[in-house]
């Protein structure tokens, strides 16, 4: 069944403070996806972020991402005023996210619903069924409370090497600030599982992304260091990143640390199991960040300047695969297969029988008869104008090299360099089974509502759709497309 799906991160929601949330502007939008006739809702990673405001560096594969909190129904619940929401400011435009404003304010708001919640038998459920990864994240960010500006690796010896005797007595030292990450947890997944009940009774499945990686200041790596490539102070001693290419000479260092995919085979890679079980509370579909990673590696020599000293380490390929399949036989995934592709990775693809990605937008950047160019395209593919790496549709055609764009005119037949609706026309009209599009595509706006440029900080991840843009009659010309291309649901 042909299918089609919007890309819009929670925190790009309209919402009176700051940043969207899982309250009502979520709601809307799954209504505004039905009306539009689509069956698919692409969001980011919905876990705590960490440097950089990055979705894709967070603290917790497990946890939720507490700015996501509904404030809304936690004044419909008593446990916040109305007055005491209106009396903070939630940053000054209505069209970025000021995180800055945010960890100051909010987390105000959340402390003070904290001191009137009273813990019912749900809270207690929710506790023990998250015994496996809860206590250790509630205990880690709140020793980043107490050592601010510290990674886990300059913390007491004893707390960083987790030593029994200390972690119990700071466990009953510390048990109020604890208690707090442990509230703010229910508060999010309860949340979170009502909006995702909703969206299935409407009949929208949410696709959500799961990185390959986990930062160095995280939970689960301070959790589980033996599952890592560190020496025996937990210092990495190699990390993740690209190697060189056409476009960076020295290649890309991203600095997270390694898995140690030998004792993650040994026990059947539980650790991986888990993570993506607890994904499977929060999405419907999975997006494996990075698939090629799972077939080969490039391992940069940790305190390396560059990843141009790097070299190709053999992943735990199929077998992995085969494990989660066999682990996790009802979760359906999607394999970001972006990037160089060997013979090998394109096997592993293969018989892991997992769609791919093709993203229109690199499709023009050569005269070479590319892979992402519509004609070569088969049925299991998801199909993007572009992802939230990429520029929107009319960004790249006012920025792309000239050549670029008037090779995509000519081939889409598009009616000139703003054509946006053409673009996306093409990619439904594919034999693509799932195309998926950018919100600000739809939108039809620039660069300036570019969700993040790769190897930039300080202004990613920040776009926010403004109030009443996703109108009844956006929606109609949706349907309309999806009626045309045969891409309505059942």
């Amino acid at each position: 069944m042909r299918k089609s799906g919007i890309l819009m991160h929670i925190t790009s929601l309209p919402n009176p403070y700051g940043i969207g949330t899982v309250g009502k502007c979520a709601y809307d939008f799954v209504d505004f996806l039905v009306e539009a006739g689509q069956s698919y809702w692409q969001i980011l990673p919905l876990n705590p972020t960490g440097y950089g405001d990055s979705p894709y560096q967070s603290v917790s594969s497990f946890a939720g991402n507490h700015y996501m909190i509904d404030l809304d129904v936690l004044i419909q619940e008593g446990l916040l005023k109305q007055e005491e929401v209106d009396s903070f400011t939630w940053g000054e435009s209505e069209t970025r996210v000021d995180y800055g404003c945010l960890y100051n304010n909010r987390m105000k708001m959340l402390h003070l619903a904290y001191i009137r919640f009273t813990p019912d038998q749900a809270f207690q459920d929710f506790v023990e069924e998250n015994q496996d990864w809860l206590p250790d994240y509630a205990m880690f960010m709140t020793l980043k409370e107490r050592y601010p500006g510290m990674d886990w690796q300059g913390w007491p010896e004893d707390l960083k090497l987790r030593e029994p005797e200390r972690m119990a007595a700071v466990r009953q030292e510390l048990s109020y600030p604890i208690g707090f990450q442990y509230f703010l947890q229910y508060k999010f997944f309860q949340q979170w599982t009502a909006l995702r009940a909703y969206a299935a009774e409407k009949g929208i499945r949410i696709i959500g992304d799961v990185p390959i990686y986990v930062p160095l200041d995280s939970a689960d790596l301070w959790a589980n260091p033996q599952l890592f490539q560190l020496d025996d102070a937990c210092r990495p001693t190699a990390v993740a990143g690209c190697p060189p290419d056409s476009f960076t000479a020295d290649g890309q260092l991203w600095g997270n640390p390694l898995y140690d995919w030998d004792k993650m085979k040994k026990t059947d890679y539980a650790w991986w199991v888990r993570r993506l079980r607890a994904a499977s509370r929060m999405y419907d579909v999975i997006r494996l960040d990075h698939f090629r990673g799972f077939e080969s590696y490039w391992a940069v020599p940790a305190g390396d300047k560059t990843a141009a000293g790097g070299a190709w380490e053999k992943g735990p390929g199929l077998d992995f695969v085969q494990a989660i399949q066999t682990a996790l036989p009802e979760l359906d995934f999607i394999a970001e297969d972006l990037g160089y592709m060997t013979p090998e990775v394109k096997q592993l693809l293969a018989d892991s029988g997992y769609p791919g990605m093709k993203v229109m937008q690199f499709a023009f950047d050569s005269r070479e008869d590319s892979d992402y160019l519509p004609h070569n395209y088969d049925k299991n593919c998801v199909v993007y104008t572009g992802t939230h790496d990429n520029d929107t549709v009319l960004g790249w055609l006012a920025s792309a090299p000239k050549q670029d764009v008037a090779y995509a005119i000519d081939y889409l037949r598009l009616t000139d360099d703003k054509d946006n609706w053409g673009m996306m026309a093409a990619l439904w009209s594919s034999v693509a089974q799932l195309t998926i599009v950018q919100a600000q595509d739809v939108l039809a706006l620039g660069s300036e509502a570019r969700m993040n440029t790769p190897s930039t900080v300080g202004s990613n991840w920040r776009w926010r759709a403004l109030p009443g843009r996703f109108t009844p009659q956006l929606a109609k010309k949706l349907r309309d497309y999806m009626r045309l291309y045969g891409r309505l649901p059942e």
